[in-house]
């Protein structure tokens, strides 16, 4: 479904993204691993239309979409939830869903898409009149990634969900995400620094490092590599012998 080929992303003269290539498959959840400062969010903001690549190329579904504005590129089926959510703090709930459908002309089915969303998230139809800015951290993480949903996406990107969020939130978020791409069937590409909560709901995984990959696999195959074990969980290798 989501091609990307020998990209680079430069912010100024700091090389952000080293030739990044992978592939992620129709209906899969895909993980995306590494330390703050790896290049994560480069690559899904080049991925999204917000960071301007220096070279390389995007495919979605056949179609190149390399140098696309961030508006073409939600239109063409993919939704970003930024890191810091990126909400509008004044617009009530129901507002800030309101403005994920704002490429869409297709009114009845805007309606459908929005009680099916707040099945996901009944917090948020309770609190569709209260302002974004008075939500908690989980509650805005969940308008987030509804008002990404309010696009009809068929690929979600979705950078640090974890961020700030209670070990019970937490849990809360990613069974969600999990049933998002169960139900929908709508294709997951996770930005996650929580490593067993990435490999738990995502079926492969790559790992980024100062702007280049280093490693990919299933999520077993990762959860038990060394240098998985040794960059994210805090556990030393085995001695050689």
């Amino acid at each position: 479904m989501l091609k990307v080929s020998d990209l680079h992303v430069h912010y100024g003269r700091l090389h952000a993204l080293h030739g990044i290539s992978l592939e992620i498959p129709t209906g899969a959840i895909v993980a995306l691993l590494g330390v703050n400062g790896a290049g994560k969010s480069s690559l899904l903001g080049a991925i999204a239309g917000i960071v301007r690549a220096t070279s390389g190329k995007v495919e979605f579904e056949g179609a190149d979409l390399s140098g696309q504005s961030a508006d073409r590129i939600v239109r063409h089926g993919i939704s970003l939830v930024p890191e810091r959510r990126d909400l509008f703090p004044e617009m009530s709930v129901a507002e800030n869903l309101a403005m994920g459908a704002y490429s869409r002309k297709d009114t009845r089915s805007v309606a459908t898409d929005l009680e099916r969303i707040l099945g996901y998230f009944p917090i948020l139809k309770e609190r569709s009149r209260q302002r974004a800015a008075l939500l908690s951290g989980g509650e805005q993480q969940m308008l987030a990634i509804g008002r990404a949903l309010m696009a009809r996406p068929r690929a979600l990107l979705l950078d640090e969900p974890s961020l700030g969020l209670a070990p019970r939130m937490l849990e809360a978020i990613f069974g969600i995400i999990e049933r998002i791409n169960r139900e929908d069937g709508t294709t997951v590409f996770l930005v996650e620094q929580n490593t067993h909560l990435a490999l738990a709901v995502a079926s492969f995984a790559h790992v980024i490092e100062t702007g280049r990959l280093v490693a990919a696999g299933t999520s077993a195959e990762l959860l038990g590599s060394e240098l998985i074990k040794r960059s994210f969980l805090g556990v030393a290798g085995e001695p050689q012998k």
